[in-house]
């Protein structure tokens, strides 16, 4: 007898925001980076929020913890994409998509590298509302935080753009 795994229920994720960031230059420390989380609103509340992201990432197939999944070197294949057209990021997977406006310093670390530290945190965030800025101390305070960092998927994505 053969069985196969239930497809998550992705209303339980509630809103699905994206939020992009680089390091401090000064520093040489010009990673763009890109965290995905939930605000954690679904009709089940944060913690079922939580544990949908959880199985959204296993389905995927990322992992939760220190492993850093590599996206670069087959992009097509990878099951989590980025797509930055001028100052626009669309992250898309399967089932999913989000969008963002990148910050130009963004922009210009993605253009130089070619490629972005994605997050993907398990714990819901509800003070961070898209479209609402938030400060280097709040950002520091959540994705700094060890639970956040060790709750969350870990890939170095390609950044990607039309073909013109």
């Amino acid at each position: 007898m053969t069985s196969t795994k239930a497809e998550i229920d992705r209303s339980k994720l509630g809103t699905l925001s994206v939020l992009a960031w680089i390091g401090d230059p000064d520093e040489a420390h010009d990673i763009p980076y890109l965290l995905a989380y939930t605000l954690g609103d679904g009709p089940d509340g944060p913690q079922a929020a939580e544990e949908a992201a959880r199985g959204l990432l296993e389905e995927l197939g990322l992992p939760i913890g220190d492993v850093v999944m590599d996206g670069v070197r087959n992009p097509a294949g990878f099951p989590v994409q980025i797509l930055l057209e001028g100052n626009q990021i669309a992250l898309t997977m399967p089932g999913l998509n989000a969008k963002c406006i990148a910050p130009p310093e963004w922009v210009t670390a993605a253009n130089d590298s070619g490629q972005a530290y994605f997050l993907f945190a398990t714990r819901a965030w509800p003070e961070a509302v898209p479209g609402q800025p938030v400060s280097a101390e709040t950002l520091q305070a959540f994705a700094g935080d060890e639970e956040v960092l060790t709750g969350s998927a870990h890939a170095v994505l390609a950044v990607r753009r039309l073909q013109k």
